[in-house]
Formats: structure tokens, C-alpha cells, sequence
């Protein structure tokens, strides 16, 4: 399988911030991007990724050194020495220790992501389906992002993608729940970032016909009963116009 060693975009320095989602004074730090790559000495953490079109194909387990494939099925077609993954992040962090080193410290801005949550297929209820939460505009690539159900944190079903960059160095997110709708439940994707005051909640729930009201189940019986009389009226005046059209061809006979 070709791939490519991208080009370092650029290393942004962060100053410290406090995060709202734990409360800890945590160091930002700086970031290296390096196309679908990352390193940052926040954790320090890294991130391998190898996408095709805007999609994950697989990303390399850092801790665990293996490849993890986006669908269990692209395995059958290609395969990837996670150990390449794993030198290319070291590589990484050489080349951010270097930029660090002759920047400018100057402080980049924590960007305010937007969330939208939609599903997969349409609902019907009590048919499964996928939930989706799809989170745009993230920097620095840092967040965390839960479901809830009726208010409480659910983990099963849920999966999520690696960071995927976009052409102005912020980054995208997607989650996934696998949920069955139900009359009953309402769902929430919740998102923790540092361009965030305060967590942000994305509500969905499945839309339900609004009941209707005495009135207009009234109003809907009377016109169903009046369509159904005028049937009745005109069926028997067609009918009876038949009897006479054959009653009059039988007496006049053959000319």
C-alpha cells in the first residue's frame, strides 16, 4: 500500500490554560501537525492516521503498536507495519523540539468547535440505528466527547474516529452510538474542549407526530364521514343510471 510522508505544516505554541473540563492548570504546550500526524507534548500524546477522501482508513495504537482499521475489512486488502507509524511520530517530535526551539512563542487561540448530531438512516422507531456526532472546527486537537442517554453516560455502542485535519489546520471529529429509538429516551452528545466555557450538550430525541387535538379529531371525522356519504350517493346514482341505460337497450330491440 503507497503512502506518503507529509510535509510539516507548521508548529503552533500554545501558553498554559486551564481546562474546563477537569479544572487542572494543564500546559498546552505546542503541536506539530504533519498532514493527518500529530504530536503534541500535551500527554505527550501523538497520532498516526492514514485517510483516503476526508475518511479514516486506520490509525496506528501508539501504546498498544498495532494497526486498528477503521472497518475490520480493509485488513483483507492492504496491511500496514504499525512500527513505520511509530518512527514517523518519533520523527515527529524530533522536528516539533526543533521548531519549538526557533519559534516565536506567539500564542495561538483555542478555537470555539461546532457540534451537530444527526442519524444515520431514517428513524423508525425500535429499528436500530447510528447516531452520529460530528464535531468541526477543533484546535488544539484536545477534546473529549461522550454520549448521554435520559442524562446518564452510556459506553456501549459507542466508537469514535481519530483526529482528521482540515486545509486550516483545525481538525474534525466524529462519534458514533448505535442506539435503538425509543418513544421514551432522549440523547445528548456532550463536548469538552479549552475554546469552551463550559461543556456543550447537542440534544436529539425522535420526533413523534404531535397528538392531535378534540377539535381537529372532529373536524377529521366529519370530513371522512361526509366523503364517504357523497361516495355512497354517487355510486348509487351510477348504478341506477346503468339499470335504465340496459333496461332501455333491451326494449328497443333489433331495428
Amino acid at each position: 500500500m503507497a503512502l506518503y510522508r507529509a510535509l510539516i505544516l507548521g508548529a503552533l505554541t500554545l501558553t498554559t490554560l486551564r481546562s474546563p473540563c477537569g479544572g487542572e492548570d494543564i500546559e498546552a504546550d505546542h503541536v506539530g501537525i504533519y498532514g493527518t500526524n500529530i504530536y503534541q507534548s500535551y500527554g505527550p500524546s501523538g497520532q498516526y492516521t492514514q485517510e483516503f477522501d476526508g475518511d479514516e482508513l486506520f490509525y496506528v495504537d501508539l501504546q498498544k503498536k498495532e494497526t486498528v482499521w477503521r472497518l475490520p475489512e480493509f485488513s483483507t486488502f492492504a496491511s500496514f507495519d504499525p512500527q513505520f507509524g511509530i518512527t514517523e511520530i518519533a520523527t515527529a517530535k524530533y522536528n516539533l523540539d526543533i521548531l519549538i526551539k526557533s519559534s516565536n512563542y506567539t500564542a495561538a487561540t483555542n478555537e470555539v468547535p461546532g457540534v451537530t448530531v444527526f442519524t444515520k438512516s431514517p428513524v423508525t422507531l425500535a429499528k436500530p440505528n447510528t447516531l452520529i456526532c460530528f464535531v468541526d472546527n477543533i484546535f488544539p486537537p484536545v477534546i473529549n466527547i461522550t454520549w448521554l442517554v435520559n442524562g446518564h453516560s452510556v459506553t456501549e455502542g459507542v466508537s469514535e474516529t481519530s483526529f482528521l485535519p482540515k486545509s486550516d489546520q483545525c481538525f474534525f471529529k466524529i462519534s458514533y452510538l448505535v442506539f435503538v429509538p425509543s418513544d421514551d429516551d432522549v440523547y445528548d452528545c456532550k463536548v469538552e474542549h479549552w475554546g469552551l466555557e463550559e461543556p456543550l450538550l447537542k440534544h436529539w430525541e425522535p420526533e413523534t407526530p404531535a397528538p392531535l387535538s378534540e377539535l381537529t379529531e372532529t373536524v377529521v371525522c366529519a370530513l371522512g364521514l361526509a366523503v364517504g356519504l357523497i361516495g355512497i350517493v354517487l355510486g348509487t346514482i351510477l348504478i341506477i343510471r346503468g339499470l335504465r341505460s340496459g333496461g332501455a337497450s333491451r326494449h328497443q330491440g333489433p331495428l
